[in-house]
């Protein structure tokens, strides 16, 4: 097998020719997704197809070398991301196959019937733990899960869980995307961890207001504002001090605890005057319905009402629902425990396999790397593609520990083996079209890597001189809406960030870090992580949907970030180490 010699500029000067042609798989598949709106397993394989034409034709790849990458590419979407998604769906088809699943929904209304506020409780705060203990998918397809039994439609606690995933993916799983990019930069951990965590924050603030938003409009941010900026607020400081401060790895676990705390510190002392109750019920200020009603009686009142809608105007629709607003009673101790026992299950085993000598019998017991068959790419410098090599960690990867969980799941809710193991195949089936998805991405992603489109594209981009500060953001918002993975991302651009910001007179510690923080806003559009999210809520091939309701959102948080950078660069300059 001959060396594939990796090069971003394969017409010989055509730079911005050969990046549009390495941008098409990646256009082509967002046009397929959000104008005509197909299947999410089509336009992957579509522009799977079409990327590797472009290698073969254009980059000069060996068409052997393309098809083995195509292989380590669908090698890595089954481990460790499908193998993640498919374990952490069957935890939660276990709980749906017992009456627990329906305690759960009681015992997260008895916090508080309000569903703006369970957005924030579950998607953001404790959907910041979990993508600390686990990421890759997992937070968004449990809480999505937990929003639906707590009443909220299934569309919905999509969109709110890819959403909220935003903030804090730049120290998920361990805070394995900084540790990357350490690596790949040599820039200590703690300086771009400290950069990022000078740059997370702020959309940390922001996100819990767009989450309130996107379940009930203005009137939601108007009415639970106070929760959200506690909750983001409070995220935001502990992930600066920790990040900054204290120890890198647990930001997220620090950060999401704090969070979770302070919210519901808050709700002893403040409740919103009108809540939002599953099926969009919404219960009025009891002044407004007597205003309403003429000086009718305000327990009577209820029923749904527009965005918007509120003592201050808007109408009302619906007809009046008797004992509307209620919270339900928190379940008995034991009842309660049992419907959390698989997120304190997991939780609990995530966090023994970070403690030091377990993790490194599992390193040691259960992981090792080997050469992908078929590859020999060496990058434009001469150096061997880190990603010919795989490293396959069976005992300690995210997807046993929590394949571990459910089946001490299955043992505490006393299902039979063998009914644990149909709902095991039933999951699979139902992940069918997801595991052809992203299995077809993470191809994508692979074979445009090796055959040298994404260098190329990155050097194009790198290329813009003094305006690199507007362009890093995107750079890193490409890479993690490319892979899937802020790691993966950060691999992959994380060194050309830090070769452009030389080559402009900008700080390459600024650079590196906003190629993570930045890209955490791409994740959401990801194609494999929309498949997550659609196959966690029963809405398997919405994922066109899905792309559409996300995009704008993506983009704004994005140009709101390129804001952040450019003054960082200028007037806040003192926040970079």
């Amino acid at each position: 097998m001959s060396t594939f010699n990796q090069t971003v500029d394969p017409f010989g000067g055509q730079l911005v020719l050969a990046a549009l042609l390495a941008a098409l798989p990646l256009v082509l598949m967002f046009v397929m997704l959000g104008v005509f709106r197909a299947k999410a397993w089509k336009a992957a394989v579509v522009s799977l197809a079409v990327s590797i034409v472009l290698a073969v034709a254009v980059w000069k790849m060996p068409l052997g070398q393309a098809l083995s990458a195509t292989g380590a590419g669908a090698f890595y979407g089954m481990f460790p991301i499908l193998w993640i998604l498919i374990n952490a769906l069957w935890v939660y088809k276990l709980t749906v196959a017992t009456r627990w699943f329906d305690v759960l929904g009681t015992a997260i209304r008895s916090i508080s019937n309000d569903l703006r506020i369970l957005a924030i409780l579950i998607a953001f705060c404790f959907g910041a733990l979990l993508e600390a203990l686990a990421g890759f998918g997992a937070p968004v397809a449990i809480t999505a899960a937990m929003l639906m039994a707590a009443g909220m439609k299934p569309l919905k606690s999509a969109v709110v869980s890819l959403l909220a995933n935003t903030a804090p993916v730049a120290f998920g799983a361990m805070a394995s995307p900084v540790i990357a990019l350490s690596g790949v930069t040599g820039i200590p951990l703690g300086t771009v961890a400290a950069m990022a965590g000078r740059q997370t924050p702020f959309l940390a603030l922001i996100v819990p207001l767009v989450l309130v938003f996107i379940v009930d409009g203005r009137r939601g941010v108007r009415q639970t504002w106070p929760a959200a900026l506690v909750g983001g607020a409070s995220f935001a400081l502990a992930q600066f001090v920790t990040s900054n401060f204290f120890v890198v790895e647990l930001t997220d676990v620090v950060a999401g605890i704090v969070a979770i705390a302070a919210v519901l510190g808050l709700l002893r002392v403040w409740q919103p005057a009108a809540p939002l109750e599953a099926e969009g019920t919404v219960v009025l200020e009891a002044e407004t319905v007597a205003a309403r009603a003429g000086g009718g009686s305000a327990h009577r009142a209820g029923g749904s009402a527009h965005d918007g809608a509120s003592s201050s105007g808007g109408g009302v629709t619906g007809a009046p629902q008797a004992g509307a607003g209620s919270t339900p009673a928190r379940p008995a101790p034991r009842e309660l425990w049992m419907a959390v026992a698989p997120y304190l299950i997991i939780i609990a085993v995530f966090s023994l396999s970070q403690i030091p000598a377990v993790k490194a019998w599992l390193t040691a017991a259960g992981g090792f790397s080997f050469r992908w068959p078929g590859l020999d790419v060496v990058n434009p410098s001469g150096k061997q593609v880190a990603t010919t090599t795989m490293r396959f960690d069976h005992l300690k990867s995210t997807g046993t520990l929590l394949l571990i969980s459910g089946l001490i799941t299955l043992a505490i809710y006393r299902i039979p083996f063998g009914r644990g193991i149909r709902i095991y195949g039933e999951t699979l089936k139902v992940l069918r079209w997801t595991i052809l998805t992203v299995s077809s991405v993470l191809a994508l992603s692979f074979v445009m890597n090796l055959s040298g489109q994404t260098g190329t594209l990155g050097v194009a981009l790198a290329s813009a001189g003094g305006i690199f500060a507007v362009i890093s953001p995107l750079l890193g918002w490409i890479g993690v809406a490319l892979t899937g993975s802020d790691t993966s991302a950060n691999s992959l651009f994380g060194q050309l960030q830090v070769t452009a910001a030389q080559h402009t007179g900008l700080s390459p510690v600024l650079m590196a870090a906003t190629n993570s923080s930045a890209g955490v806003l791409g994740k959401m559009l990801s194609l494999q992580n929309l498949a997550v999210a659609a196959a966690a809520v029963g809405l398997d091939g919405s994922e066109s949907t899905l792309f559409r309701k996300l995009l704008g959102w993506s983009l704004g948080l994005l140009a709101v970030f390129m804001v952040l950078v450019v003054l960082q660069t200028g007037v806040l300059s003192w926040m970079v180490p």
